[in-house]
């Protein structure tokens, strides 16, 4: 009995340094030597300062930029310690009222095109960075007039920051909120 008491603690303890401190510190040095980037966060920084990360969504409000898919991640959204949505289901009055209004916003802002459903809608996380082609293009009479810049000059701003499918099959075409804006605020001042 002695015998194997002992043989479960050395077992548990070996156990505990090998996969609880030499594993995460092996895969985390691998990590940073084979892909540096992604292995901190995909880090956006302009002129020695950190804007963002490409994978992680933030607000933007002003009327001349292109805005990010509505947060439910924390109690104004974009909240990275909060990730999460809403848990609201379908029917319930709350979300249908907040969809409603937020749709409503929208028309307005463009009165002649359907509204995408990404603008309207939380991704899974609350912190998705990127919306659809549709999104963006929806967006683009506002942003064009905000700038004083033709439109189309902004769909071919908005084709240059255009991902596709990875690997051609998986997730769908996407726009990248920060890069663009980052692009945009490059290229025409605000």
């Amino acid at each position: 009995m002695k015998k194997n008491l002992m043989i479960s603690v050395l077992m548990t303890i070996a156990t505990t340094f090998l996969l609880g401190m030499v594993y995460p510190l092996v895969v985390t040095g691998l990590a940073q030597l084979l892909f540096p980037g992604q292995a901190k966060g995909q880090l956006i920084t302009r002129n020695g300062v950190v804007v963002g990360s490409r994978l992680i969504g933030q607000a933007f409000s002003g009327s001349g930029y292109f805005h990010s898919r509505p947060s439910a991640a924390g109690d104004a959204g974009y909240d990275p310690t909060a990730s999460g949505g809403s848990n609201l289901g379908p029917t319930n009055q709350k979300l249908i009222d907040r969809l409603q209004a937020d749709a409503a916003r929208l028309e307005k802002e463009n009165p002649h095109a359907p509204v995408p459903i990404d603008l309207a809608t939380t991704s899974g996380s609350g912190l998705d960075p990127d919306i659809s082609p549709a999104a963006a293009e929806f967006q683009i009479p506002r942003v064009a007039r905000e700038r004083g810049i033709s439109e189309d000059r902004l769909r071919y701003l908005v084709r240059q920051h255009l991902r596709a499918r990875q690997l051609g099959l998986f997730g769908e075409p996407r726009v990248n909120v920060l890069e663009l804006n980052l692009s945009l605020d490059a290229q025409v001042a605000h």
